[in-house]
């Protein structure tokens, strides 16, 4: 055989193999875990972008991929099980989506892929080594930000310039998140002059002694921390602000959408829908021990006029105009 025709004999067979690969994958069925901490398909916008984005990549649902969900209707305990639910099904990625769901299902697997969809400090949380390189088989998306609980705290002093007394509704100090807001909101709140009240709810059978705790110290407005445990009752949260005629500061616009004042941060939804492109390039061969996390480089300020005016409230001008999204 010559040497032009063993050349063109190797290429034929390695286009043949890629050939073959490619008909393989094309015809494979990915099985794909998803953990959440919300109380169901009907209460779940970030699994509907999510969903979302598989599409706009190509993964279908019956076709060509199969999305076990789980819920954790806002109990942390029952995380743990779910997790070890999921990786007895032995799925090709799991998706978490915040940073407890990602530490339950890390602590059960050290080799199924997982992608955070949203989560605080990962690191802090020991679920990554660093952004830039997460280490193990954990990457995904982060919705923390520098000086995010300091920008919050300023929003709502925006909205109500005369503010002096604010009740912070959070977790509370055994969850490392809500002790980096903590502090940094405390450092906020001494440049502008404004004293807090810690109104501690650990679980959501807790929502109402902090309300009842909120009023007895005659705070002014609410502001409240990411936790992940507290937003499948978001609607129940936003009814007792209400109730209690409290305005109030979410972090995420699900809460104006159920009702509450206002909201500023970054769009859970929106990184729910880019966690679809983490799993994309895993499933293509990536590692996620070399995929950055990412940062959020964009908030969204969402008013509700609707509550505003129940509240008795005019929203500033300045407001109005930086708003990206108005609930009327």
């Amino acid at each position: 055989m010559s040497r032009r025709t063993l050349t063109l004999a190797l290429v034929f067979a390695c286009v043949a193999a890629a050939t073959v690969a490619d008909a393989q994958q094309a015809g494979r069925v990915y099985r794909l875990g998803f953990l959440s901490m919300r109380a169901g398909p009907a209460d779940n916008p970030q699994l509907d972008a999510f969903r979302a984005g598989l599409r706009e990549l190509g993964y279908i649902e019956g076709r060509n991929v199969v999305l076990e969900v789980r819920y954790a209707d806002g109990a942390d305990r029952k995380l743990g099980e779910l997790a070890a639910e999921l990786v007895r099904l032995n799925p090709d990625i799991i998706v978490a989506q915040s940073g407890v769901a990602s530490l339950a299902v890390r602590n059960k697997t050290k080799t199924i892929p997982i992608v955070m969809a949203s989560s605080g400090d990962a690191v802090r949380q020991g679920l990554i080594k660093s952004l830039a390189r997460p280490g193990g088989n954990v990457t995904g998306l982060t919705l923390l930000a520098p000086e995010l609980s300091q920008k919050r705290l300023e929003v709502l002093r925006e909205m109500l310039p005369s503010l002096s007394r604010v009740g912070v509704l959070w977790c509370g100090g055994t969850n490392v998140i809500s002790q980096g807001e903590w502090q940094e909101v405390r450092t906020a709140s001494d440049v502008l002059k404004v004293r807090l009240v810690s109104l501690e709810a650990p679980a959501a059978r807790d929502l109402p002694t902090a309300f009842d705790l909120a009023v007895r110290q005659r705070v002014e407005a609410i502001l409240m921390f990411d936790c992940s445990s507290l937003h499948p009752s978001a609607a129940r949260i936003t009814e007792l602000a209400m109730k209690n005629r409290l305005p109030a500061l979410y972090p995420f616009s699900y809460y104006p959408e159920a009702g509450g004042l206002m909201s500023y941060g970054p769009s859970a939804k929106d990184a729910a829908r880019r966690a679809a492109g983490y799993v994309d390039k895993i499933l293509k061969g990536a590692k996620p021990a070399d995929l950055p996390v990412e940062q959020p480089t964009a908030f969204e300020l969402v008013l509700n006029l609707k509550t505003a005016k129940a509240l008795k409230l005019k929203i500033p001008q300045p407001l109005l105009v930086r708003a990206d999204q108005v609930i009327e």
